[in-house]
């Protein structure tokens, strides 16, 4: 009889987030050596058309009801959060065995303390997978200032939650480095398990041929493109200011690809300065995935200031694949700056400086050449390190190891 794994997690097929995206294909690779259980939410992107309970690809998904208010807008995306929580973890009491393992992930925030209870009722091992950290993520989007009782209060309570977890999985050194300030060495295993690269899906094709720039009439540009969320940790500022830096050279474009709570703010900012130089486009179907992240010259990864450790940005191992270089607006020693700056494929520039990136633009255009070697190392680099195959054996190992016991430690 195989093993049991319990996957909890807000966002699960068909949702296309990245979240949804990356916990199905887990679940399902793991589905030959588990019996895999997914507890989560109904889709967000399909007005919430799912059946309840279906089978898929060797997982048996299991769907819990909860409110779906806007998520761009604090209180009612607090409200779904509440929801979600209570009724994956109504559901996780009835189906949580002795010995079982459990994966949840921490999105979205309030679930993993849930998760972690149904496990302690049940005498389960409880795997902790980090996307974003705690309060952190709330301190540097703003939403929580780093002095008040609040973020002390979320702190704590995440402290404890990090050392009562069997395993906590990070996705980046520098959110290893974050997450163990936070714990005793003697306590839970941390465990570096990065996202990768659809090397199957995603290789890189010929500019000219590429049909969104054909589309869009942007084959003879230089084609910057950023393709990803638009959330409150992405300088997403940093594009607008660089736009409007080269709205006089014709031959740069911005190609913008993507939803969230900053979408509204830079569709306003290019009306109002009537930016012929940036293209807005709605998040694309992942099939089309391919011919996105292949229709431009070099890819943008902005984040805001102090991000490092708090979150690793899972489209940079795509943009890879698509042999692309990349230019990471973000902090020195994040992972994404290390990874850029190891492999030799781009640029590190500091986040909010549209100066830098207006002059790392003009130096890479005129280095074709250039552009091509960082392309091809990119590639190869996802192609040895980060393909998913290697990222699931590495899950197997660790769901599968022996050392790791059901912990009971009091909250």
């Amino acid at each position: 009889m195989k093993p049991r794994l319990i996957v909890c997690s807000e966002l699960y097929y068909p949702d296309e987030s990245a979240t949804g995206y990356l916990l199905t294909r887990i679940a399902e690779g793991l589905s030959e050596d588990f019996a895999v259980r997914v507890l989560c939410g109904f889709p967000t992107n399909k007005g919430g058309r799912a059946e309840r309970r279906e089978e898929r690809n060797g997982v048996t998904i299991e769907r819990c009801a909860s409110t779906r208010f806007d998520k761009n807008v604090v209180i009612p995306r607090s409200i779904n959060v509440l929801t979600v929580t209570l009724s994956i973890f109504w559901k996780a009491m009835r189906q949580i065995r002795a010995k079982d393992s459990v994966l949840v992930v921490t999105n979205p925030p309030t679930l993993p303390f849930a998760a972690w209870a149904a496990c302690w009722f049940r005498r389960a091992r409880c795997y902790l997978l980090i996307h974003d950290v705690y309060p952190e993520v709330l301190i540097v989007t703003g939403l929580v200032r780093p002095s008040s009782l609040l973020a002390r209060v979320l702190g704590w309570c995440h402290r404890k939650l990090y050392r009562n977890m069997d395993v906590i999985i990070v996705l980046g050194r520098d959110m290893h480095r974050l997450v163990m300030r936070k714990v005793q060495p003697s306590e839970p295993h941390i465990a570096l398990i990065t996202n990768w690269a659809d090397l199957e899906e995603i290789v890189p094709s010929p500019r000219k041929k590429n049909r969104f720039l054909e589309k869009l009439d942007l084959n003879d540009k230089f084609v910057i493109q950023y393709s990803g969320n638009l959330g409150r940790t992405h300088g997403v500022e940093l594009i607008l200011e660089a736009a409007k830096l080269l709205r006089e050279d014709p031959t740069v474009h911005f190609l913008v690809i993507g939803s969230g709570a900053k979408k509204e703010w830079l569709e306003e900012g290019v009306r109002r300065e009537r930016l012929a130089n940036v293209t807005l486009l709605p998040p694309q179907r992942r099939p089309e995935l391919p011919d996105v992240l292949n229709a431009c010259d070099v890819a943008l990864i902005s984040f805001v200031p102090s991000m490092a450790g708090v979150s690793v940005p899972s489209r940079m191992y795509n943009i890879m694949a698509a042999g692309k270089p990349i230019i990471a607006a973000a902090d020195v020693g994040s992972e994404i700056a290390l990874v850029v700056n190891e492999e030799r494929i781009g640029w590190l520039i500091p986040p909010g400086r549209p100066d830098m990136l207006v002059e790392t633009l003009q130096r890479a255009k005129l280095d074709s050449e250039g552009l091509r070697e960082m392309g091809r190392r990119a590639r190869a680099a996802a192609e040895r390190e980060y393909g998913l195959d290697k990222v699931l054996a590495s899950y197997r190992t660790l769901l599968g190891s022996a050392s790791v016991q059901p912990g009971l430690p009091g909250f």
